[in-house]
């Protein structure tokens, strides 16, 4: 399975948040989306990456953008990932992996997601895909912000 192809609709879905609430992509129409799929909490790279997000988020904010970490955590797991952190950012959990395999970022041999994003702009429309040869390896909010910023 392939991620979704650049100028096609992204897949509406509906996750739990550490919020308390779900999350439908659909209902963020308007705004620009970052979806970043990671591999599991409490990991190295996976703790840099979203504490980053945390970090940058006005940068992100300023590009009329939400930001939205996915993994295949347990909501009451992510809850503690983000206690433990100090996250500013909501987490999204994809239990059941029907969005990882929507989006075709699953790693079906390890049963969690490969690193990915995805930046859908404010019609619904994906923009940009990247997906991470190894779920060691993440892409720089910077490099995140550049392809933002060409939505305009």
């Amino acid at each position: 399975m392939s991620m979704p192809a650049v100028g096609a609709p992204a897949p509406d879905f509906t996750l739990a948040s550490t919020s308390g609430s779900t999350v439908t992509l659909s209902a963020l129409r308007g705004r620009n989306v970052l979806l970043a799929f990671f591999p599991l909490a409490f990991t190295g790279v996976c703790t840099r990456e979203v504490c980053a997000f945390t970090e940058d988020y006005a940068q992100f904010q300023s590009a009329d953008t939400v930001v939205l970490p996915i993994s295949v955590d347990s909501v009451p797991t992510l809850k503690e990932f983000k206690a433990k952190e100090k996250l500013g950012v909501e987490l999204l959990s994809d239990f059941k992996r029907e969005v990882s395999r929507a989006y075709g970022t699953l790693l079906e041999d390890k049963f969690f997601s490969n690193r990915a994003y995805v930046v859908i702009d404010r019609t619904g429309t994906v923009q940009w895909t990247f997906a991470e040869l190894t779920p060691g390896t993440r892409r720089e909010n910077t490099e995140l912000l550049a392809e933002l910023r060409k939505l305009g």
